[in-house]
């Protein structure tokens, strides 16, 4: 393979390409995230706060692969660069949707399915920015 497109037909830009991969490892970490917390604090009866941690913390692996391997597959950064990085980004993230998240319960009517949905689609754009930019970058 050569590398170029057929004829009439542009390969989409990198960042257009690791965009595209984000949202899809993203939504699929998000997922597990956003399912994993509503049981946890709805059935099980976990603290909302506990609960979201729990969905966090199984989330990342699953985000962590997906993007190495997809969203920033082009970024030549090792494993023992780049885990660190992104745990760092993930954690700044996770505190920033902590934050909101308490805000957005207390200060809001808002239910917990539309307050969580609306702070991880939220926190989303600055850690694709922050994983493209230096957590996957060599």
């Amino acid at each position: 393979m050569s590398g170029f497109a057929p004829a009439g037909r542009a390969q989409p830009a990198p960042w257009r390409r690791a965009g595209l991969a984000f949202v899809a490892v993203g939504a699929a970490a998000a997922a597990l995230h956003y399912l994993l917390t509503l049981l946890l604090a709805g059935p099980f009866g976990l603290a909302p706060a506990v609960a979201n941690t729990a969905g966090f913390l199984a989330a990342f692996p699953l985000s962590y692969l997906g993007h190495r391997h997809l969203s920033f597959a082009d970024r030549p950064a090792p494993h023992r660069q780049a885990l660190p990085r992104l745990l760092l980004v993930s954690l700044t993230a996770f505190a920033s949707n902590q934050l909101l998240l308490d805000a957005l319960l207390r200060l809001t009517p808002l239910p917990l399915w539309l307050a969580l949905g609306l702070v991880l689609v939220g926190v989303a754009l600055g850690t694709f920015l922050a994983g493209r930019c230096w957590a996957f970058a060599a």
